[in-house]
This record gives C-alpha cells, structure tokens and sequence, in this order.
C-alpha cells in the first residue's frame, strides 16, 4: 500500500503519462505514443477489431487511426481519475477524440476511457486500454453527439 505522500506522487506520474501521450497523439509522433505501452498491452479500441494484443499490433492500429485523419487532430482528457498501489495503477476519463479530413473538416466526439497501468522500473506504462461510446440499444448505433455533464 502506498504512503499519501507515494499515492500523490504515482497519480502525478500518471497524469503526466498521459500528459505526453496526448501531445504525442497531437504531433503524430508514433514513436512517443507507442512508449506509452507495455510490450504486452491489451487494447480494446472502439474502431477496426474487436481487441489488440501487443504493442506491435496496436502500433499498427495507431498507425492506421492517424492515416484516417490526414488533417488537424484534437484529443482532450476530462475527468481523470487515478487510483495506484506500489505497482499496478488504474484511471478513467471522458476523451474528446477526432480529427479532420483532407478538406478540413473537424470530426470529433466524446467517448469513454479505462486503463490500467503497471510500474516498469520507474516509469509507469499502459498495459490495458479501453475506449468505447455508448450505444443506443433500440437503433444499435453508437451515440456520438452525448457531451459530459
């Protein structure tokens, strides 16, 4: 169990994390986001499959989701919340994700994230990621258009 004082400073390690990766995310730098990540990552995205095993096949994935989007990207982090012992790590937020077209047009929503996170040395890396939109279960379409409240 981690002292306050360790709690403290494992959730500011945490946040800084995901600090980097979404400027990472933002530059397009590949190479820094996949950084983020344990080697045996399991992921859980909301597009393409049904899940990633491996940093190399979510490096791929990543690779494919920033082709999508040959224009500006926009990624917000709301919401975060971090909970840590000595070595496995755990936090949720609301992400406003998207990108633009190659006419420049924005498109973008607010969606779900759950990761998990293990110490590696000194540093902390994501080793489960899951992002997902609600769905209507009537129309079975996700729901895009919903805004935190």
């Amino acid at each position: 169990m981690l002292t306050e004082n360790a709690s403290a400073r494992a959730e500011a390690d945490i946040r800084a994390l995901l600090e980097n990766w979404r400027q990472a995310f933002l530059k397009r730098d590949l190479d820094t986001i996949m950084d983020s990540y344990t080697p045996d990552v399991v992921a859980f995205d909301a597009i393409l499959k049904l899940q990633f095993k491996g940093v190399e096949a979510y490096r791929k994935h990543w690779q494919a989701c920033l082709d999508m989007c040959p224009g500006d990207l926009e990624f917000e982090i709301a919401e975060l919340g971090v909970e840590a012992s000595d070595d496995i790590a755990f936090g949720h937020y609301l992400s406003r994700c998207g990108g633009s077209n190659d006419k420049g047009e924005m498109s973008a929503s607010w969606m779900r994230a759950t990761i998990a996170l293990r110490r590696v040395g000194e540093r902390w890396k994501i080793a489960h990621e899951h992002f997902s939109a609600p769905f209507d279960p009537v129309s079975h379409k996700a729901m895009f258009d919903l805004v935190p409240e």
